[in-house]
């Protein structure tokens, strides 16, 4: 790598029009900062190599604009994303800003409401595949509660199950190309949101008509709220074959959301995530969840998109670096090159013989738990190389 770690349309990374064109408003003030037109947006993504953008419905058009405002808002867009050479390969909705979503929007009690937030869906589903989505996400930020006793929690899973098939079937109807990513979340804006973590999703996914279909987008914020791994949810979604798109920012655990730009709080963390999506062949696009700090200007927003694809391409280099390592690659081998007792391939697979050898095998547990482990190297190997030092 030639050391300026520039990225490129091929690192597939992206952003949202809701993260580059954050005003810097937060829970306790207003804007820092002007707002930015999308096809602004969309050039200064371009001019720092990003690959794509990303939107809500509400992002890209504001929900009370005219007709001929909405003409003008694609028709400049559109322009910004063949002067660019960005691409849009996810959409979703907006269904928690508005007051009508106030108790929910698929799980609201209010069967018009429901409605209402079927109708708002469908017509973002349009607009996103009209501009190239692939990918539809599903965050449900006002799916949840406050009050328990105002609100049956299995009645709601229904709900969101029955809305989820309902559009389902609107995408198969009208033949388009897309897959649903659903997103986890444990709180905040609602006390308790609805399946708060990316297992919880996956576990639904196969309650839907068309599992195939549904995957999830796991988020490195949502997860660490809850105190969780997110390398470990990624990777179980990864094996179940339902990661179809990835969320990445920085967190505090434990914390409000703070989507903060990727890498500047957890680097380990951050290093095996990508360690795994570099490893595994992850083909998706690598979306920065993320906002710039609310002291930035917009000079400042240009920073904090290209810190985030920077400090990826410097981990995707580690990783590669921790590959090659000869130390590394020894105590690996180590480690991954036990058991000689029972073939792995008779754990693989029941059958009345591989039982028996399992059975009649001399396995000691007190030779066993002799074995030797390197692990305090292989972590401090791991903290020099992502130290500068190895």
């Amino acid at each position: 790598m030639n050391g300026d770690y520039r990225p490129t349309p091929q690192d597939k990374f992206s952003f949202g029009l809701w993260t580059v064109g954050n005003p810097g408003r937060d829970p306790f003030g207003g804007p820092t900062r002007p707002s930015i037109p999308p096809h602004r947006l969309v050039r200064l993504l371009g001019e720092e190599g990003a690959y794509g953008v990303n939107f809500h419905d509400n992002d890209l058009i504001p929900i009370d604009a005219t007709p001929r405002e909405r003409a003008r808002i694609l028709t400049d867009f559109r322009q910004a994303m063949a002067d660019y050479n960005v691409c849009v390969p996810m959409a979703t909705t907006n269904l928690f800003s508005e007051p009508v979503f106030k108790d929910g929007a698929f799980t609201s009690h209010d069967a018009d409401v429901r409605a209402y937030a079927l109708q708002k869906t469908m017509r973002a589903i349009d607009l996103g595949v009209e501009l190239g989505a692939r990918v539809y996400v599903f965050w449900g930020g006002r799916e949840g509660a406050e009050v328990d006793a105002a609100k049956d929690a299995s009645e709601a899973i229904k709900r969101m199950r029955e809305c989820l098939n309902f559009l389902i079937g609107y995408v198969k109807d009208n033949g388009y190309d897309l897959k649903f990513a659903l997103e986890a979340k444990p709180n905040e804006p609602r006390g308790d949101i609805y399946f708060a973590t990316t297992g919880a999703m996956l576990a639904f996914t196969y309650t839907l008509d068309d599992p195939e279909m549904v995957g999830v987008n796991p988020e490195l914020a949502h997860e660490h709220m809850a105190g969780l791994n997110f390398y470990h949810a990624v990777a179980q979604a990864w094996e179940a074959g339902k990661l179809f798109h990835i969320d990445l920012n920085d967190q505090k655990p434990n914390r409000f959301d703070q989507d903060l730009r990727f890498g500047s709080e957890g680097l380990k963390a951050a290093f095996f995530l990508v360690k795994f999506l570099e490893d595994v062949g992850y083909s998706g696009p690598r979306h920065f969840d993320a906002h710039a700090y609310r002291t930035e200007d917009e000079e400042g927003v240009r920073d904090f998109a290209a810190g985030c694809m920077r400090t990826y391409l410097i981990l995707k280099e580690k990783a590669r670096r921790f590959a090659e390592d000869p130390e590394i690659r020894e105590i690996l081998a180590e480690l991954r090159e036990r058991g000689s007792l029972v073939p792995a391939a008779d754990l693989r697979n029941y059958t009345p013989e591989t039982a028996r050898n399992i059975l009649d095998a001399p396995l000691d547990r007190h030779r066993l738990a002799r074995r030797k482990l390197r692990h305090e190297r292989l972590d401090q190997l791991t903290v020099d190389l992502l130290l500068g030092v190895r």
